[in-house]
């Protein structure tokens, strides 16, 4: 007795730890764990990062460059100068003999020395030589100005990038938890119908035991309250999954804890014009920001490419910081000067690349332009969706509280025998479904509402919305 005893408090002890934890969060607080969490808001933060460095690289173009360079070199032979110096005895000879026309000695000793030849050694057979060379471009033909400006903008198409990453991620955190709202509302709705159902299939029972229905009339509404079942358990199902999508999105991984959207679905009264939000998307798109600066950027690369038609300037500079082998006065060890480069023909690929690059500029200029157009027809489809959510909520509201009247006249006819088990189930099933629908709008409105600000580049709008409406 006492072992059971201790049995029982240890599973009583264990029951906390293993019961799933709410936790409630708001919109605006998904919000933040999704900017600070998401894997995809983070890559896109590295690709700014990688978008500066290139532009350092691109900048780094308008600095001298300074390089150092060593060698040991072995020649097959030494470098000298051989002469012989018979160009110095005949000159003396003939000097000689217009003085003594008869003299022997004297030339005889000029022509021993005249047979000899000079050597002036200049450099031996190993050289080691170690040198320091600098250069600076003084004139490119505006290439370094144009790969600057495509520096800065690839910064900015950086930037563009991750916005368009947040936008879509804050999208897909609108529709995971206003679903997960949707679906916890669905539960419920299903619940109360199979409660409701239960109920009306224990009077079933009870009328059948007296007889004022017969089997047939218990049957039914015990086949229905079996399939109020089924969907109350497949709604259930659609919460665990929306709940652990919504986990996934914010990186909450812990199975102990579930999250409990305490933001409402909401909807306005109405909206502004849509010409407003026309406007808007050729200002604040994304996609539309990221195409203009690939315009900028292939305008840039055309521009540098026609540039190969002009000379390179630049001035350079060498000093030698270590010699062995070479004299000083053979070769000097520091040395200034300026020098160019042009390039006067190169089988028209200079021709071929400007060409190139202007079609990549034509493209992406068509590229806008179709992208402008796409833009506003999707806007035009999401303000007609919200428009329509907004009058399915209109009519689902005196739909649903006819539907709640025909529920209490049913199953007060069905407890005095005037009314049969089929049309109080239909009435039931007819306010569950209304329900649900209107649960759906609010949900449709919602998510494409975050949408259609997404696509004007306006979600930070989302949470104005969700607080006021337009009259």
């Amino acid at each position: 007795m006492k072992r059971n005893r201790i049995m029982v408090m240890a599973a009583l002890w264990m029951l906390p730890l293993t019961a799933v934890a709410q936790v409630q969060l708001s919109f605006e607080e998904a919000l933040q764990l999704l900017s600070k969490q998401n894997q995809r808001v983070k890559i896109a933060d590295k690709g700014i990062e990688i978008a500066r460095m290139e532009r350092g690289k691109l900048n780094a173009l308008w600095y001298p460059s300074l390089q150092g360079a060593g060698s040991w070199v072995h020649l097959s032979q030494k470098i000298e100068v051989k002469q012989p110096l018979s160009q110095f005895t005949d000159p003396a000879k003939d000097f000689v003999h217009s003085i003594l026309p008869n003299d022997q000695l004297i030339s005889s000793i000029l022509d021993q020395i005249g047979s000899n030849t000079l050597v002036f050694p200049l450099a031996p057979s190993n050289l080691t030589t170690v040198d320091l060379t600098a250069e600076w471009v003084l004139f490119a033909g505006g290439k370094r100005v144009r790969a600057g400006r495509i520096g800065q903008a690839m910064v900015d198409l950086a930037h563009e990038n991750r916005a368009q990453v947040t936008v879509a991620q804050q999208t897909l955190l609108t529709e995971t938890y206003y679903g997960l709202r949707l679906a916890r509302q669905v539960v419920a709705v299903r619940q109360a119908t199979y409660a409701a159902l239960r109920k009306h299939y224990e009077d079933a029972l009870k009328l059948e035991e007296n007889g004022m229905i017969d089997r047939a009339g218990r049957l039914f509404a015990q086949v229905n309250k079996e399939e109020a079942k089924r969907e109350f358990e497949a709604a259930r199902k659609d919460e665990t999954v929306m709940q652990r999508a919504l986990k996934s999105l914010l990186k909450q991984a812990s199975d102990s804890v579930d999250i409990e959207p305490t933001s409402p679905l909401f909807m306005n009264d109405s909206l502004p014009p849509r010409m407003l939000f026309d406007q808007a998307v050729g200002s604040g798109n994304a996609l539309l920001g990221q195409l203009r600066i690939q315009e900028r950027i292939a305008h840039e690369q055309v521009g540098i490419d026609r540039s190969g038609y002009l000379p390179d300037i630049a001035l350079f500079g060498k000093q030698t910081l270590y010699s062995k082998g070479i004299q000083r006065n053979l070769v000097p060890r520091s040395m200034v000067g300026v020098g160019f480069t042009w390039n006067l023909f190169d089988g028209l690929e200079r021709e071929k690349r400007i060409r190139q690059s202007r079609l990549i500029e034509q493209t992406v200029a068509l590229s806008r332009a179709q992208a402008e157009d796409d833009l506003l027809v999707a806007v035009d489809k999401l303000y007609t969706q919200l428009q329509k959510a907004q009058e399915s909520v209109r009519t689902l509201n005196a739909t649903i509280a006819l539907s709640e009247e025909l529920v209490r006249i049913r199953k007060r006819s069905f407890a005095e025998g005037m009314a049969t088990s089929l049309e109080v189930i239909d009435a039931e099933t007819m306010l569950a479904k209304v329900q649900v629908a209107r649960l759906a709008a609010y949900y449709e409105y919602d998510v494409s509402l975050m949408q259609l600000l997404s696509i004007c580049g306006t979600t930070q709008q989302f949470g104005t919305y969700r607080k006021i409406s337009f009259n």
